[in-house]
């Protein structure tokens, strides 16, 4: 199977590429198109993952249905015969990788839980002993689970940078104080809502990240949910405290470039076939568990 990297449909208005995602607007509406691309230390690899896009809108479709009850979202359908009949000729490109959405006014920051100490919180512990300003105890180790969920927004950064974490006083001043409070306890709710229920499939979510718009004056959870790419994801029976868990998702890929003679720009060296094979099948796995 080969992998979908961009779109072509010259009869809709294209606005915008995104690292992954491809945005039409459609009848005062959204068409978001997941392709296979793939993207590490911020730089869009030449192959794709088969698959990839198919499997981001699946794991996608499921929360938005398992978390309704918590927040509305900005789904309309994924039946590319219910969108617009313009989409019908694109089948081929549309089906099972898109989603006819509602326009939001989107919230300018990312919205991120961290249950665990991993990453970029692991690495501010070790310097501050917090977790973006966040004041933790003493003596934690990596990947050791948190004493309570963190609420940590960031910026969000132009594609090829880095989204940086900022602090709750920051974001009041972006999107303003009632909006802040409320984006995040409805983040730790969905994270926490999440999280439980994943234990129950042998996984763990360590952290994740949302984006949220404003339609109607209410506030919708819109874009991917709770994927590999926007979520890092353990195998509970392989998870030990003290060292960094294998995930769910494109490790397979940093692995490998790590170990390439690669400066981390553009253009990047080309993925062996069994490395996107490999990489397609995590997160294969991670859905299939979750949906077991």
């Amino acid at each position: 199977m080969s992998a979908l990297l961009q779109t072509n449909m010259p009869d809709l208005k294209l606005l915008h590429r995104g690292k992954v995602r491809d945005l039409y607007e459609l009848e005062g509406n959204l068409l978001l198109v997941a392709s296979d691309r793939l993207s590490a230390f911020d730089v869009i690899m030449t192959q794709g993952i088969p698959g990839k896009g198919r499997m981001l809108t699946e794991l996608s479709l499921f929360w938005f249905d398992f978390l309704q009850d918590l927040v509305g979202n900005h789904l309309i359908t994924a039946d590319v015969a219910k969108m617009p009949a313009i989409t019908h000729k694109y089948r081929d490109q549309l089906e099972g990788r898109t989603m006819y959405c509602k326009r939001a006014d989107i919230f300018q920051v990312e919205c991120v839980a961290r249950g665990y100490l991993v990453g970029s919180g692991w690495k501010d512990y070790q310097k501050t002993g917090a977790v973006c300003g966040h004041k933790l105890p003493a003596g934690l180790q990596l990947a050791q689970k948190l004493p309570h969920v963190l609420f940590t927004p960031a910026t969000k950064a132009p594609q090829g940078q880095h989204d940086e974490n900022i602090d709750f006083d920051t974001m009041c001043a972006a999107v303003g104080k009632d909006a802040a409070s409320q984006l995040r306890e409805i983040t730790i709710r969905i994270y926490e809502k999440a999280a439980e229920f994943a234990a129950t499939k042998g996984i763990i979510i360590a952290d994740t990240k949302f984006e949220f718009g404003l339609h109607n004056g209410k506030i919708i959870l819109c874009d991917e949910v709770l994927t590999p790419d926007s979520s890092r994801f353990w195998d509970a029976k392989a998870y030990k405290v003290g060292t960094s868990p294998e995930s769910f998702d494109k490790q397979i890929v940093r692995d490998w470039l790590e170990k390439q003679p690669w400066n981390k720009k553009a253009p990047p060296p080309d993925l062996p076939a069994d490395i996107t094979q490999r990489t397609a099948d995590r997160y294969r796995e991670v859905i299939d568990l979750l949906k077991s």
